[in-house]
């Protein structure tokens, strides 16, 4: 098991305040591994990548609330979702033929946000540890 951290050591790893790690812990996005007989929180260190992730989605335009509910609701139809996806941009292809030029240039910015946010949906199955893991 790795060393666990008290709230301020997870903070200054993690580049945020202790503000931000309890606010972070209120919504679920992190969580204590255990309290000190003083009843403080102990964090894994894990939690400092998960932090850095959860940065990384704020950045890509992901909402707190949406993390925060996405990690209460737990595993889902990510197969079912993944060929909603697929499905999406099978029609989205088929739109980019018919559109004119303005919507074509909002087309391919969308397009590249799109390609962005896979982008880091794969760097964040690679780099991040599970929930209390």
């Amino acid at each position: 098991m790795s060393r666990l951290l008290r709230i301020g050591e997870l903070a200054s790893q993690a580049g945020v305040s202790t503000r931000t790690v309890d606010f972070y812990t209120g919504l679920g996005l992190i969580e204590s591994a255990q309290r000190t007989a003083g009843n403080f929180r102990l964090y894994d260190a894990s939690c400092v990548e998960r932090i850095a992730a959860i940065k990384v989605l704020e950045a890509n335009g992901v909402s707190l609330a949406d993390m925060a509910e996405a990690l209460e609701r737990g595993v889902g139809d990510l197969p079912g979702q993944l060929s909603q996806v697929q499905g999406d941009l099978e029609t989205l292809r088929e739109a980019a033929l018919h559109a004119g030029p303005a919507a074509h240039q909002l087309l391919l910015a969308l397009t590249a946000r799109l390609q962005s946010l896979i982008h880091t949906a794969i760097e964040l199955t690679n780099n991040l540890p599970p929930l209390g893991g």
